[in-house]
Parts: structure tokens; C-alpha cells; sequence
């Protein structure tokens, strides 16, 4: 792995700062970062949410793995755990319904000059400083409970990661395709 690039810390800023607004153009152009758009998703009549997302997924996969290979990523992952799922999912769902907006998709919508994305900012800032306060609590007992035994989706199944990939472009492209020839 290019260990220059993972020591220099400016460069590390400069990318993370570029991809952040890389990341928010592409979800405003995409249409995902207006409130109609959200609840259309959640009410089933407008799939543009799952086609981004879909989207990010088939060129997101392949390129995460081609770094890997090619020694310029590593894969830091944190072994997850049943309690953490449903927290996590409950946390996530309850703002999703008090705001119908995303995480990303706040920032975004904070971004065209959306007034309450502001408010689900301090929202998102708020829990983050409330989980950093009680996390040395709950680390030990709560974060733990019924501990993830795999890492990867391709370890929980396990094949190559390569087998995965043509799996899930395949079955994503045909997804997207369906979905536009039903007008959805």
C-alpha cells in the first residue's frame, strides 16, 4: 500500500474535502437531497433514492476492491453486533422520520439553503456528542451484544469478493434497467 499518501495529512483533508463536495453535488443533481423526492421513496411512488444508491454500488464495489488490489486502500472494518444493528437502525429510522432526510442527503439539502437541514445537522452533531460521551459506558456491555462472526459479505458467504462483484452488477444493472422500463 502507498504509504505516503496515508501519511501526508493534508493530503488526506484535501481529499476527504473534495470527495465531501463531490459527494453533495452528485446527490443534489440526482435529486435525492429534496424532501418530495425522500418521501416519495418512503411512500413507494419514486424510485430515484434506490437508483442512486443502487447506482453508487455498482461503481462504488468494483473500485473499492480495485484499490485493494492494486495496493492503494485497506479496509478497515469494525466488527459490528446484533445490539449495534437494531440501535443504530433505530436511531437512523426515527431521524429519517422526523426530518425525511438521510444523514447524507442533510448535508446536501443543508447545502441548497434548506432550513431544516440545518436543524437535523444539530440534530446529527448532538447524538454524535451524546454517543461519544456515553461510549465508554456501553462499549464493554451494549456494543458488543451478540458480536457479527464475519467481516465482509463476501466472507459470510464464502466466495471471492470477485464473485460478488459480477454478482452484483449484474443483478443492480438488471434492477435499474427494470425499474426504468416501468417508469418508476
Amino acid at each position: 500500500m502507498n504509504s505516503e499518501f496515508h501519511k501526508n495529512r493534508t493530503f488526506q483533508l484535501t481529499l476527504g474535502l473534495i470527495t465531501g463536495i463531490a459527494f453533495g453535488i452528485f446527490l443534489q443533481k440526482g435529486g435525492v437531497t429534496y424532501y418530495d423526492v425522500i418521501i416519495g421513496q418512503l411512500l413507494l411512488t419514486d424510485f430515484t433514492v434506490v437508483k442512486l444508491m443502487v447506482t453508487a454500488i455498482l461503481v462504488g464495489m468494483p473500485g473499492v476492491y480495485l484499490l485493494i488490489h492494486l495496493g492503494h486502500a485497506k479496509l478497515h472494518i469494525n466488527i459490528g453486533s446484533a445490539s449495534t444493528v437494531v440501535i443504530g437502525g433505530i436511531i437512523f429510522g426515527a431521524g429519517f422520520a422526523v426530518l425525511g432526510l438521510c444523514p447524507g442527503t442533510v448535508a446536501g439539502a443543508l447545502g441548497q439553503g434548506s432550513l431544516d437541514a440545518f436543524f437535523g445537522i444539530i440534530g446529527i452533531m448532538s447524538g454524535a456528542g451524546l454517543f461519544a460521551l456515553l461510549y465508554p459506558k456501553i462499549r464493554e456491555n451494549l456494543l458488543i451484544y451478540k458480536k457479527i462472526n464475519y467481516t465482509t459479505i463476501p466472507e459470510m458467504l464464502g466466495i471471492k469478493a470477485v464473485y460478488l462483484i459480477v454478482i452484483v452488477l449484474i443483478l443492480g444493472a438488471g434492477f435499474i434497467y427494470t425499474l426504468e422500463n416501468l417508469g418508476l
